[in-house]
């Protein structure tokens, strides 16, 4: 199943837990997070990566789309 998270205009730590909630359920193999700093992106990554997801990175206008799967 996928989920969208969208954590624009959040600052961190927020965007990290609502994406760590998310990941954390059962049934979910892929997870859209939509983030408008790079900061999020980095921080994001790193969290899904330690939790043994791998992280796609797009790049749209000034908004960022990490795609995480297993």
């Amino acid at each position: 199943m996928k989920k969208v998270v969208d954590a624009r205009g959040l600052s961190c730590p927020e965007p990290v837990i609502l994406t760590r909630r998310v990941l954390q359920e059962q049934g979910i193999d892929q997870v859209e997070v939509i983030v408008d700093n790079k900061t999020a992106v980095e921080n994001i990554t790193r969290t899904a990566e330690n939790l043994g997801w791998l992280v796609k990175v797009q790049e749209q206008n000034e908004e960022y789309i990490l795609i995480i799967t297993r």
